[in-house]
C-alpha cells in the first residue's frame, strides 16, 4: 500500500492498545503517535490514549504496523508486550482530564534492538494541533472524522483501524460545562476510547465568516473519551467509554453523543511530563 492522501496517514497514526485487568478480563481501546516540539531542532514522541484505558490495568500490550520497503507490511504487525505497565504511563496532572502518555521511543527502540523490526508510523504534530485563533473561526457545526478500533473491531487481516464520522454537537471554541471538553454528535461505542478527532478538509474549505480557501487541511482537535447515556429513570449521563466488550443493560442506553477532550489537554500532559523528567530531554 502506497501511503499517499491525508486519509491514508491518518489511518497509520493510530495503534490497538489491549489490557487485562486484575480479574483477568481483556479489553481494547485506541491509541495514536503524538510528536510535540519541545525545542528548535528537537522532538519527543509519544503513545497517547485516556486514563480509564490504561491505569488500573495489570498489564498490556500495543499492536504497530512493520516497515517494509519505506511502507506498511499490511498484516504483518508488531505486538509490544509493555513492562512495568502502570508505571509505563503518566497522567494529565489534572484527574479530571481523562489523557495519559508513555514515551514511544522506548518502544521503537526496543522493537530495532532486540527483534530487528522498523516499524511503520505517522505521526500526529503540534502543526496540526488547533489553535485558538483557528478555532474561532470554526463554525458551531462542523464534520469531524475520529480513528479507531470500537468494540474492538479492526481488519485483522491487515491490521487496520476503522475510520467514523460526525458532527460536532457543541462549539469547539467553548469549552462544555467549563470544562476543556467538547461534544460530538458521532455513534461512540467501547474500544473507541483514545480515538483522535480531526477536521480534515480535502480541496477546499470556509470558516463561519464565508470566507472560502483553496488546499487541504487537517486539524487534530481531541480525543473521544466518554459517552452520553439515558437510564431506566431517563436520566443523561456521561460514563467513560467502557474498555471491555460487554452488554449494555436495558436500561441504559446510548444517545449517540460522545465526549471529546480538547486536543490542548494532550499537549499539556506532554509538557507537564518533560517538566518531570528535565534530564531525559535537553534543549542545547
Amino acid at each position: 500500500m502506497q501511503i499517499e492522501s491525508i486519509a491514508e496517514n491518518l489511518f497509520f497514526t493510530t495503534v490497538r492498545i489491549d489490557t487485562v485487568d486484575a480479574a483477568g478480563n481483556v479489553g481494547s481501546g485506541t491509541g495514536f503517535l503524538y510528536a510535540h516540539h519541545y525545542s528548535t531542532t528537537q522532538h519527543a514522541a509519544f503513545v497517547v490514549t485516556n486514563k480509564h484505558v490504561v491505569q488500573g490495568m495489570r498489564g498490556g500490550a500495543i499492536t504497530f504496523h512493520r516497515r517494509k520497503d519505506d511502507k506498511p507490511d499490511l498484516g504483518n504487525g508488531f505486538r509490544c508486550e509493555i513492562t512495568d505497565w502502570n508505571t509505563a504511563w503518566f497522567g494529565h496532572p489534572s484527574p479530571d482530564v481523562d489523557i495519559a502518555i508513555m514515551p514511544f521511543v522506548p518502544v521503537e527502540r526496543n522493537a530495532k534492538e532486540m527483534f530487528g523490526i522498523d516499524l511503520f508510523y505517522r505521526y500526529i504534530e503540534d502543526a496540526m494541533l488547533v489553535q485558538d485563533s483557528q478555532a474561532e473561526l470554526l463554525d458551531a457545526i462542523e464534520s469531524v472524522t475520529f480513528i479507531g478500533y470500537p468494540n474492538g473491531v479492526w481488519d485483522r487481516r491487515n491490521l487496520m483501524p476503522v475510520a467514523r464520522r460526525g458532527t460536532t454537537a457543541t462549539p469547539l471554541s467553548v469549552d462544555f460545562e467549563g470544562t476543556p471538553r467538547f461534544v460530538i454528535d458521532a455513534s461512540v461505542f467501547g474500544g473507541s476510547s483514545g480515538s483522535p478527532v480531526f477536521i480534515v478538509n480535502q480541496g477546499m474549505f470556509s470558516d463561519k465568516r464565508g470566507n472560502t480557501s483553496i488546499g487541504s487541511r487537517v486539524l487534530f482537535i481531541g480525543v473521544v473519551a466518554a459517552v452520553f447515556f439515558r437510564t431506566a429513570v431517563n436520566e443523561v449521563i456521561s460514563i467513560p467509554i467502557p474498555t471491555h466488550t460487554r452488554q449494555v443493560t436495558a436500561q441504559q442506553e446510548m444517545i449517540d453523543l460522545g465526549i471529546v477532550f480538547k486536543a490542548r489537554t494532550v499537549l499539556e500532559t506532554i509538557k507537564a511530563f518533560i517538566a518531570a523528567n528535565p534530564h531525559r530531554f535537553p534543549t542545547a
